[in-house]
């Protein structure tokens, strides 16, 4: 397949996503006639009533006390601890199932825990998924399945459905073969995009950085990890862990506790108890001294920050609303945040800057994160650990606190609208053992935190000097700016995965070039003199997305002129036409012809067959950059500008020749993505050897993966196909 094919594509998807706009209503404000010394008194009043409140500003009331709804629990005898909620304002109820067991070790086998609770919904011993999923349809109810528990919903007059149906999940899933090796080629397929999604990537290492691999929150499932899981593995789990005497069940909704009683007894009572291991691990430490940490990703043109590290800190410790004040003032929910006012608001570094302080019943953790641009990838930084600075040295103002302090009452009021909170809130309070009045005393406690209060969690908890800057983004254009925040000037560079990669400049053989790279790609596929006797292409290619089958056919004619036509369902949703002077675009949004522009010029370039004939004419510029490494092979990294000054940087093989790998920057719907291409699956067709297998990631959730059915050289194609008119 053509290089740009999927490119095309992408930007295809990213159109129809983005053109799907609600209307405006079309609403005109209505005049309004005021004489000019009516406006100017007006005006007057405004600005005295603004001078006499900004002076006078009313004194804070007092902190309300608040009763949050009440809960009741028991347990029944194979030892399941149950919290009820009531709430009779919907005829709905729901059962949320919650093991207690610490997080597990997976190891080398990372990712079991998630594929096993996946796979009790697929299946048990009498139903299939497809009859499970038709029952759970049948009374409008929803029940999911997860490595750490499970959860049921729906009408109360359908409760008896839903939980004979949550509890033969529960009790007895089938584990069949075909459904676990499904979900494990969709977890494989979802962790490919972690390789070009610099989220993902820096989400990773902070992972590893933070806990370490030798804990269960510093695991990263890669594609060995996921490769080396098995069914007996999940069953494992399952049938160690899965256990009444290792679980809260938390039901919330129109029902009363003494019917809850009967209701939990009659379908969780018979459920087997049986001895759980138990787990501890060490509490991870802080680096010593800040660290930067490096993860690559080629042509990103913005950086992702993390700055973090460990904390000791847990639900209903001392001093935990303070830190939280604290968080909120450097960069939590609101937007007058301090990062957020520095890095967007007075920089225009990012659209937003935030931090989290997360307490944890392990070990909890800092986080402070943004997506910047490229070229103020260290300024950001540096803007980070300034305001880190500040907070920790500096006593916060009295305006800064009452502001904060309004915003998370203000929070907090909204969020018992939801009697979820309520049973989050009871889980908690048996979870870490809380005073039953815990939540009940939150405004309280919040109105009595004083800026010293602040200033002390700051300082026990804010610690730049002790922390992990982690950035993922274009090493070639950021990574050396950052060597000045490293305690010991050194920069330490991961993988997608959390994995440290050593970072050396590769010699490049005497008398390699980018040219000489291009030179042996071109012999690679079949030659110069085979490819100048190549007047016509035409490639069919497909793949699945959500489900439909997409079709491409495209079609190239004497390196001028370009046909694309995509369908799905048998319908044409995407057409492309360049003839060499016009160019004709259409969709399900109507179709335009352009003669000139950005889409015309690159539709120049896209004719071309084997557009690296063309990089030796006048205005093409190759830069090799060295020798990188791509899934265990040596490549060349050339980056090729094109004379309308956009660039792509391509991978080389280096022992094949063959082009590999593609990426490429572009922009749709106002964002700048960055897209990448992986070939593979070369195949002879006369001569010449073209990818069959195209996999485009970077631009949606999920890579993308084309596969030719058929290609043509040579084929007589009608003038007709070329036809703009």
């Amino acid at each position: 397949m053509k290089q740009n094919i999927c490119i095309i594509f992408i930007l295809f998807l990213v159109a129809s996503i983005g053109c799907n706009k609600t209307a405006s209503d079309g609403l005109q404000d209505k005049a309004v006639d005021v004489t000019e010394a009516t406006a100017a008194d007006i005006q007057s009043k405004i600005e005295k009533s603004k001078h006499l409140w900004r002076s006078n500003p009313p004194a804070s009331a007092p902190a309300r006390s608040i009763s949050i709804g009440d809960y009741a629990s028991f347990d029944l005898d194979n030892g399941l601890k149950v919290i009820v909620v009531e709430n009779h304002k919907l005829p709905r109820v729901s059962y949320q199932l919650s093991l207690i067991n610490n997080p597990i070790q997976e190891k080398d086998q990372a990712g079991f825990v998630s594929i096993a609770g996946q796979l009790l919904k697929t299946g048990t011993t009498s139903k299939s998924k497809a009859e499970i999923d038709a029952a759970i349809d049948f009374i409008g109810a929803n029940i999911n399945t997860f490595g750490r528990g499970a959860f049921g919903s729906g009408l109360k007059k359908h409760q008896d459905q839903l939980l004979s149906l949550m509890t033969e999940i529960l009790y007895q899933p089938s584990f069949e073969q075909a459904e676990f090796d499904k979900i494990k080629t969709q977890t494989l397929s979802g962790l490919s995009t972690t390789k070009t999604d610099p989220n993902a990537m820096a989400e990773n290492v902070a992972s590893v950085l933070t806990y370490g691999k030798d804990h269960p929150y510093g695991e990263v499932e890669n594609e060995a990890t996921v490769t080396n899981i098995t069914l007996d593995q999940c069953k494992k789990y399952y049938d160690t862990y899965f256990k009444p005497n290792n679980a809260y069940l938390v039901v919330v909704g129109d029902i009363t506790p003494e019917e809850a009683k009967t209701t939990v007894q009659k379908y969780f009572g018979a459920w087997k108890s049986q001895d759980v291991p138990t787990h501890n691990y060490k509490v991870p430490a802080s680096p010593e001294g800040a660290k930067v940490s490096f993860v690559n990703k080629d042509a990103a043109v913005q950086s992702v920050i993390r700055i973090t590290y460990p904390v000791d800190l847990t639900t209903g410790d001392d001093g935990i609303m303070a830190a939280m004040v604290m968080n909120n003032i450097l960069g939590g929910g609101i937007f007058s945040g301090r990062l957020m006012q520095n890095l967007r608001e007075d920089k225009a570094f990012t659209y937003g800057a935030r931090s989290n302080l997360s307490p944890d019943r392990l070990v909890g953790n800092f986080n402070a994160f943004a997506s910047v641009r490229n070229e103020v990838t260290d300024s950001s930084v540096n803007e980070f650990l300034f305001e880190l600075n500040r907070l920790r040295d500096e006593p916060i103002s009295a305006e800064d606190l009452s502001l904060v302090k309004n915003s998370m009452s203000g929070s907090f009021a909204r969020s018992l609208e939801s009697p979820q909170t309520i049973a989050r809130f009871a889980l908690n309070t048996f979870r870490y053992n809380l005073p039953k009045d815990y939540y009940n005393t939150y405004l309280e406690r919040l109105e009595s935190v004083t800026i010293e209060d602040v200033q002390a969690a700051a300082q026990k908890f804010i610690r730049p000097d002790n922390a992990y800057i982690v950035v993922a983004g274009s090493k070639d254009d950021v990574a050396e700016k950052l060597v000045r925040f490293d305690s010991d000037g050194v920069i330490d560079y991961y993988d997608a995965f959390g994995n440290k990669v050593e970072v050396s400049d590769n010699p490049i053989p005497e008398g390699i070039t980018a040219e000489t790279v291009i030179a042996d790609y071109i012999n690679a596929i079949g030659g110069k003199e085979m490819l100048m006797k190549v007047k016509t292409m035409q490639q069919m290619a497909s793949m699945d997305l959500m489900g439909q089958q997409a079709s491409i056919d495209m079609k190239q004619k004497d390196n001028k002129m370009f046909a694309l036509k995509i369908a799905m369902s048998g319908m044409t949703v995407q057409e492309q036409v360049f003839d060499g002077t016009k160019l004709k675009m259409g969709g399900m949004q109507g179709t335009q012809v352009l003669t000139e522009g950005k889409e015309f010029d690159a539709m120049k370039y896209e004719a071309q067959i084997f557009p690296q004939m063309s990089y030796s004419s006048e205005g093409y510029k190759l830069d090799l950059k060295g020798i990188e490494s791509i899934d265990g092979k040596s490549v060349y990294k050339v980056v090729v500008t094109n004379p309308s000054g956009d660039s792509e940087t391509q991978y080389y093989d280096q022992q094949s020749s063959l082009l590999v790998r593609a990426i490429e920057t572009q922009e749709a719907q106002g964002q700048t993505m960055s897209v990448t291409s992986d070939y593979s699956d070369y195949q002879e067709v006369s001569g010449i050897k073209v990818p069959y297998t195209v996999t485009v990631s970077g631009a949606m959730p999920m890579p993308m993966v084309m596969k030719a059915s058929e290609v043509k050289i040579n084929a007589d194609i009608p003038a007709a196909a070329f036809s703009v008119e």
